[in-house]
Formats: structure tokens, C-alpha cells, sequence
């Protein structure tokens, strides 16, 4: 008997820190009639489902290190229970507990995911489309700018620097791939180059010739 390919379809989003990504992934999935997770609603979905949303937040993004405690938690299926031997909690068991829930919302439903390393974590997902977005740094400065209360253009380049270190650390430590490598995803934009509902347009056609079968139409 064949497998069930599921209907569901996923979009996931990686973004440099100050590209829209978040912005992107927001407009695609209200275009698209679909559900949309981001840092909050990741969150919000961890503590509805009972994982310490200390530990996720402490984790999110950033490269490796060892913190104390323990957690367990179920997504509607077994339990699933993360430990670093008796008395500490690893961030690779952190990673795992994070990857299961991206997995289980991947079942749940059609959605588009932001970071969190997603489109390795769904690598065995039949129906999902993996976006990168980058932008000119100048660009993201702008952006950083407009959304931060009396930044500097040096602060918010170092603030750009520094935060894309540390998803690059994250998602190359994790995965077999590399972060931004235009090869490791199936679309990368530079969200500059144009408007960017404009720029979600593009994704969604993309999305719609993908996957015919689902019948989504524009708006």
C-alpha cells in the first residue's frame, strides 16, 4: 500500500535579521489563507502544549549551550520527554523538542514557519517550499531603523551582524546544509528589489504552480 501523501503544504522562511521575513511570511500566509508562526506564535504554540517557554526562548536561535533543568511534553500523541542525564537539559534535546512541534504543526495544518531552521527540520515533508530571504545591507539597516527606537545606523548594521552570526552558527550546526546557501533552498529573494507585497505575490504564484492540486486562488 502506498503512503499517504498529506495535503497539508508548508512554507518555511529563512530570512537575514532586518530582510521583512517575518514581514514576507506574514503577507504570503494571509494571501494564502493559512497559518502563520513566527518567535510568538511558536512560543504560544509551545506553551499551549506544555513546553517550558523559558527554555524555548533561551534557545531560539542561537548556537549550542548547556542549561539546567528538564522539561516533557505531549503534542496530541506520546510524550515526548527531553533529558541531559539526571539533572540538566541539553539545547540538542531543546532542538528536538522544537523540531517535533514544527513537525506536529506540519501535520496539523498548511502554514508558513520562520526560522528555526525549519526547512531541514521538514526535509522529509513531501509538500513543503523553502524560501530565503536576503536584502543589501544598506536595506536592512533602513528597516532596522524604522522599527527601533533612536537606533544609529552603526548600531543597527552591528545588530544585523550579530544576530545573522548566530542564526548562521545555529542552522549550519544543526543541519547538513548551509544558512543563505542558495542551494539549499528551493527560492531565495532579495526582498529590496521590489515592494514587498509584490514580493509575496511572486511566492504565492510560485506556490499555486507547485501545487495545482490545492486549487488556491488569488486574491
Amino acid at each position: 500500500m502506498q503512503p499517504t501523501i498529506p495535503s497539508n503544504f508548508v512554507i518555511t522562511i529563512g530570512r537575514q535579521f532586518g530582510s521583512g521575513g517575518r514581514e514576507l511570511g506574514r503577507l504570503v500566509a494571509d494571501k494564502l489563507g493559512i497559518a502563520f508562526y513566527d518567535k510568538e506564535l511558536l512560543l504560544q504554540a509551545a506553551k499551549n502544549a506544555g513546553v517550558s517557554v523559558d527554555f524555548f526562548e533561551r534557545n531560539d536561535e542561537k548556537f549550542p549551550k548547556f542549561l539546567s533543568g528538564m522539561f516533557s511534553f505531549a503534542m496530541g500523541y506520546s510524550p515526548y520527554n527531553a533529558y541531559a542525564g539526571s539533572s540538566s537539559i541539553s539545547d540538542d534535546n531543546l532542538y528536538k523538542a522544537q523540531s517535533e512541534l514544527i513537525r506536529s504543526l506540519a501535520r496539523k495544518h498548511s502554514c508558513v514557519i520562520v526560522g528555526r531552521s525549519a526547512d531541514y527540520v521538514l526535509r522529509d515533508f513531501p509538500r513543503c517550499i523553502n524560501i530565503f530571504v536576503h536584502a543589501p545591507i544598506e536595506a536592512r539597516i533602513a528597516r532596522i531603523m524604522r522599527r527601533g527606537d533612536r537606533t544609529t545606523p552603526e548600531k543597527a548594521r552591528e545588530i544585523s551582524e550579530k544576530t545573522n552570526k548566530l542564526r548562521a552558527s545555529y542552522y549550519n550546526f544543526y543541519t547538513d546544509k548551509t544558512w543563505g546557501d542558495a542551494a539549499s533552498y528551493h527560492l531565495t529573494i532579495d526582498s529590496a528589489s521590489m515592494p514587498m507585497d509584490s514580493v509575496a505575490e511572486l511566492v504565492c504564484s510560485y506556490v499555486r504552480a507547485r501545487f495545482p492540486e490545492l486549487a488556491i486562488a488569488p486574491e
